[in-house]
């Protein structure tokens, strides 16, 4: 049996990964994959249940190690429920997010929390992705598009456009720091450049 893939989509918000990711997955089930596209938090019916309570309701509801604490327990059901499974029966998965944000978001954006973040990491996910995608976007752009998006789910973006500034600086260091596994993409360029540049990579991957 073929070893699974594990793809994430990471950026900050407005960057246009979760576009991206559902693209990738269209792709690549019309080339014959088995495709798993979820997503973070949520992909499994207890994190779906969490991300209810993370991403909604006013911006200072849950301390950041709140967070932390709330974000590993839906990644740990999703893990567990949904990415492993799927990986064992060689699918590819496409996780819109993962242990990645948390590590920008809670770890360093909201407080110096980054060792906390990797030791709960280390303990309770032990897994990393195979290729995370890192979708570069300037961050007023991004947050503009976010907020024009007008969900309920827009807690993070109520932060402003310092919290994003800071994730994306952070996202550019995780791929210096992780750079067997990170490829960015210039997320500025037309979706259909995008979409072709992040098709090269996984290609590449799995070939």
């Amino acid at each position: 049996m073929n070893t699974g893939i594990f793809i994430s989509f990471e950026g900050i918000d407005g960057s246009g990964k979760s576009t991206q990711a559902k693209r990738l997955a269209a792709t690549l089930r019309d080339l014959g994959h088995e495709v798993v596209h979820t997503r973070e938090p949520g992909g499994s019916v207890g994190a779906e249940e969490i991300r209810s309570l993370v991403l909604e309701g006013d911006p200072d509801r849950w301390s950041p190690e709140s967070e932390i604490l709330l974000f590993t327990a839906a990644r740990r059901d999703h893990l567990e429920k949904t990415i492993t499974p799927a990986i064992k029966a060689g699918k590819i998965v496409i996780c819109d997010r993962f242990a990645d944000s948390t590590r920008m978001y809670q770890g360093i954006s909201r407080g110096d929390l980054r060792a906390v973040v990797d030791q709960l990491h280390s303990l309770m996910i032990g897994r990393e992705p195979d290729l995370t995608v890192i979708v570069d976007m300037d961050p007023a752009v991004g947050l503009s598009r976010a907020l024009s998006r007008q969900t309920s789910e827009e807690r993070f973006e109520g932060f402003g456009e310092d919290l994003q500034a800071k994730m994306r600086a952070g996202f550019l260091q995780l791929a210096q720091e992780f750079p067997d596994r990170c490829e960015v993409i210039n997320g500025a360029q037309d979706m259909n450049a995008v979409a072709t540049d992040i098709l090269e990579i996984v290609k590449a991957r799995l070939s």
